[in-house]
């Protein structure tokens, strides 16, 4: 295998079983070396010197087959001791080694070539001679970036997830994402006590800058299976991106592995999974919410296990619950196309999946992609509404588009049409996940955007003029900046019309959109903020009131403002709307759905009609675990009488792992209620048999 040194300040050569290559590569100029290799079986190709002079402009190393005819894999640049780089040429199935023939092609360079072939102990004697002449060539490194707008950056579209400060005692704290506090030089899916994806641990990747960069620019083609949903497409963002990150320090001394902060100091936490069991009653008093930072931010996500032998999912009396389908990848939200197909978002896949079932099944007779190459797909609706629809809506992070369809079809008979093109200046960062729905008259689209931060951290102040400006185009209390259009609920009609505008603001993430049966109001389901204390701020269900304000980022639940931005907006309380149904702060209310069948073998008790059921993801920003369940908001003549109750639980394994997380929530053609899981990529199907509950 050759083996290929780059500096930073142009200095590249390659050590050779029977010599060394030196180049010098002045910025602005180019080499292009052509090197003969063979592999074991006497078959040969090419690399290009091309890639090196990339990488000693800070750029990431990828090697095309068009450059590497037999097939080798891409090169990766591995930099050691934040000094040298070595560029490695890897074959999937063989061994490479450079033959002693050479050819040499070069544009108009300022390079200096030479090949020399030496000792053993002349070559080690040669390498340390390098090594002391690297410094002075790195002050001439090009491509450097900007770490104050990296850090700007990181808070705009990733602090939401990835922390790099210290937590309590100087420990590393991981949230949604692993904590990126000394990621520079750190090899991937080391932290201990975070769930990493498979594709991720198996990698065997090191973080170094140019594998950073390679990364951030496509994560899912860089990662085949990785769960990071974002990339940074401006070459110029990764760099800024990296130089702050390489400002962010590992502790020089070790202050052990991270773990959850202390629990709350006294009562009992009745919030805690140990509490959850099919029936049990849980109501959010706003009256008795603690004040901000009561406890310690917790970063306690839960590590993901493969479902053990003995687990076992709890349902009330008189139903049964039972894997209907495995082997999905990434399933997310999910709903039901008149004709009882089963339509599911796979959103790191970038497809949509479909299944089809007879009534009462145990499994699907037909499993197969509807549509694929998606941007992210979440959101799904049949319209128009009725029992003959003639498209499929999808939620892209981005835009939304439409299928042609019609019932029983199993793929999409046509291109996608795009009806809304952006749904946002800035939707590569923070929440990527959108919803659609109808109105009852089908005359309205709604369109759901999370924050693209977890707070609106960075937010410019602006003076009362200036808001009152902004607010006459995009609604009350919305923000600007980096998250215009975000936080909100929009509508436009389904031909995409109506210019998209807001229709209710200040909602941090509405996962899940939902029209009531009955009253016709839009719901949502919403992610709130983090980072005040294990009981702040409560996730909620609610209805959604027209130009409505929801309190995101200045206030949350009325008139309790954020103290991260004290004082900004003193002409909101008064104006922040409280929401119907305030549940456990960090559960991570996902997907719900109305019950509204009326017939079929799987039927529920008429008590369930039109109530709400809801799946709680679960959480990462609280010292005890909670959520990881899907519960059942009751309603009476039509209202919600703010009390919701444990549906399906069984998922938490113990304080630390967990074998599933609910997504997706909805009512099969034959009346059973289905439930999507991210964590072991299953699906759940809750019949009911007849009980205590009576008949339907």
């Amino acid at each position: 295998m050759v083996l290929i040194y780059t500096y930073a300040g142009g200095l590249t050569f390659a050590i050779y079983n029977d010599g060394i290559q030196f180049f010098l590569i002045v910025p602005g100029f180019l080499v292009l070396e052509l090197v003969n290799l063979k592999d074991s079986g006497g078959r040969s190709g090419l690399m290009t010197q091309l890639d090196l002079c990339s990488a000693a402009k800070g750029m990431p190393v990828a090697w095309t087959n068009s450059r590497v005819p037999m097939g080798c894999s891409r090169g990766e640049l591995m930099i050691r001791q934040n000094i040298l780089s070595t560029c490695r040429l890897r074959a999937p199935d063989r061994a490479l080694e450079p033959s002693r023939e050479t050819f040499k092609r070069s544009v108009p360079t300022a390079a200096l070539p030479m090949h020399i072939t030496t000792s053993p102990i002349v070559k080690t004697g040669l390498i340390l001679l390098v090594l002391a002449t690297a410094p002075h060539l790195s002050a001439q490194s090009p491509g450097t970036g900007d770490a104050d707008h990296g850090k700007l950056l990181f808070q705009q579209s990733c602090a939401l997830c990835h922390a790099t400060v210290l937590g309590p005692g100087g420990q590393l704290v991981s949230g949604q994402g692993p904590s990126l506090v000394g990621v520079v030089g750190r090899p991937a899916a080391s932290l201990p006590n975070f769930n990493y994806s498979k594709a991720l641990l198996a990698s065997g990747l090191v973080w170094t800058a140019p594998e950073l960069d390679h990364f951030l620019e496509a994560p899912g083609a860089a990662v085949p299976g990785t769960t990071m949903p974002v990339g940074v497409p401006k070459a110029q963002d990764r760099l800024d991106l990296i130089a702050f990150l390489s400002t962010v320090a590992a502790p020089t001394t070790s202050a052990g592995p991270p773990s959850a902060a202390a629990a709350p100091a006294s009562g009992e936490d009745l919030g805690d999974w140990h509490h959850d069991a099919p029936g049990n009653l849980h109501r959010t008093d706003l009256s008795a919410l603690p004040a901000p930072f009561s406890t310690p931010s917790s970063g306690n996500g839960p590590k993901v296990v493969e479902r053990p032998n003995y687990a076992a999912l709890a349902v009330p009396p008189g139903f049964k619950v039972r894997l209907f389908a495995g082997d999905l990848s990434g399933p997310r939200l999910m709903r039901v196309a008149p004709n009882g197909d089963i339509f599911i978002a796979e959103t790191r896949a970038g497809r949509i999946h479909i299944l089809r079932a007879a009534d009462g099944a145990s499994a699907p007779l037909v499993d197969q992609v509807f549509a694929e190459g998606l941007d992210r797909p979440f959101g799904i609706a049949f319209y128009p509404l009725g029992g003959d629809p003639q498209w499929v809506y999808v939620a892209n992070n981005n835009s939304v588009v439409r299928f042609p369809y019609r019932s029983g079809d199993l793929t999409a008979r046509g291109d996608p049409e795009t009806i809304l093109p952006m749904l946002a200046p800035e939707s590569s960062g923070g929440h990527t996940t959108r919803d659609v729905a109808f109105s009852s008259d089908g005359l309205r689209m709604f369109v759901s955007v999370g924050s693209g931060s977890n707070v609106a951290e960075g937010l410019v102040t602006k003076s009362a003029e200036e808001r009152q400006s902004w607010e006459s185009g995009h609604g009350f209390g919305a923000a600007w900046g980096a998250e215009t259009n975000r936080a909100n609920v929009l509508v436009s009609d389904p031909e995409g019309h109506v210019p998209l505008h807001t229709y209710a603001t200040g909602i941090r993430n509405a996962v899940g959109l939902a029209v009531h049966p009955l009253t016709g109001s839009l719901w949502v389901a919403v992610n709130e903020r983090d980072g005040l204390g294990d009981n702040l701020v409560p996730d909620y269900l609610s209805s959604v009131k027209e130009k409505g304000f929801y309190g995101w980022p200045w206030y949350y639940m009325g008139d309790h403002e954020d103290p991260r931005h004290a004082g900004e907006r003193p002409d909101l309380p008064g104006h922040v709307l409280v929401p119907d149904v305030p549940v456990q702060s960090h559960s991570a209310a996902l997907e719900f759905t109305f019950y509204t069948a009326t017939s079929g073998v799987s039927l529920f008790p008429a008590e369930y009609r039109n109530d709400i059921f809801a799946a709680f993801h679960g959480s990462w920003n609280r010292s005890n675990r909670t959520g990881y369940k899907v519960v059942r908001v009751r309603f009476k003549d039509g209202v919600p009488t703010g009390d919701y109750e444990d549906f399906l639980t069984g998922f938490v394994v113990d304080g630390s792992n967990v074998w599933g997380r609910p997504v997706g929530v909805a009512v099969a053609h034959d009346g059973a209620l289905l439930v999507t899981e991210d964590g072991n990529d299953t699906l759940w199907r809750i019949s009911y048999n007849g009980g205590p509950s009576g008949k339907p």
